[in-house]
């Protein structure tokens, strides 16, 4: 896999023997998901697919914060120019990368420090194992902004942390402090701050010791037994997106937000 090579623009990869290292930074203060930041990990995801030396890869942000969730722009919402076919090409774009890192057979580690909202949240649970930090929180507020929540999420967390749950930190937008993320299950450990990376490496290397043909495997089988319905439960998603898009909940929620920000953008 030639990914060394990649000329990325918000990525950097650090390969450690049979683990990667996957760090993404967009240069802002929430360090938001981009449109650009999102095809890359989909391109890094399709490239890391052959790459049978990998044994865990790991997905972190910044020191301070994982991601305030997706940029969102006032643009977006009152764009004309764009075809409805673009706009639901565009709008399956998370899903994809999703995915995308479901899909791959190497043990997947989200390595989480500060906030991790919405769409940090959607990756977060694509992937294998959660580390977070203490004073990390969980933050899904896509239902009190006026749309759905997207990009396969639903199916994946309740298959985590089961309905009722589910609709307290989606439906109610009940922001998770790192203990209650790893009491009701979304997480797998909590660490002090700024440890959760090496957590990851820890764990990362224990995998990395295991026979790699059985763990594939094993990933394989326990990912079919627990997602097999994920697809008729969400194949909607972008479709419903565009639905909301067009409230006026949504576009007040987003003007809001825009102008009032959030706490995830103070203090960091």
């Amino acid at each position: 896999m030639k990914n060394e090579t990649m000329k990325w623009q918000y990525l950097t990869t650090e390969k450690k023997d049979r683990i990667m290292i996957v760090r993404f930074d967009t240069g802002n203060r929430a360090n938001t998901l981009n449109t650009q930041l999102m095809l890359e990990l989909l391109q890094l995801a399709r490239l890391l697919e052959d790459d049978t030396e990998l044994a865990a890869i790991i997905i972190t942000g910044k020191n301070n914060i994982f991601s305030g969730g997706f940029q969102l722009e006032k643009k977006a919402i009152d764009a004309e120019e764009v075809s409805f076919l673009a706009s639901r090409n565009g709008a399956q774009l998370g899903a994809r990368v999703c995915e995308a890192w479901e899909r791959l057979e190497q043990m997947t580690i989200v390595a989480i420090e500060g906030w991790c909202v919405g769409g940090g949240v959607a990756i977060a649970i694509a992937c294998d194992l959660r580390i977070v930090g203490q004073g990390a929180t969980l933050y899904v507020p896509e239902i009190e902004r006026g749309m759905n929540m997207s990009w396969g999420s639903v199916p994946r967390m309740v298959a985590l942390i089961g309905p009722a749950k589910t609709k307290r930190l989606f439906v109610m937008a009940q922001k998770l402090p790192a203990s209650q993320a790893l009491e009701w299950g979304v997480v797998d450990e909590v660490v002090a701050d700024g440890r959760a990376l090496d957590k990851a490496l820890q764990m990362a290397n224990e995998i990395a010791d295991l026979p790699p043909i059985p763990v594939r495997m094993c990933k394989q089988a326990i990912n079919a037994a627990a997602h097999a319905l994920n697809h008729s439960v969400s194949f909607m998603d972008a479709d419903q997106y565009l639905l909301t898009a067009n409230t006026v909940d949504y576009q007040e929620a987003i003007s809001a937000f825009l102008e009032k920000r959030d706490p995830v953008y103070q203090g960091q």
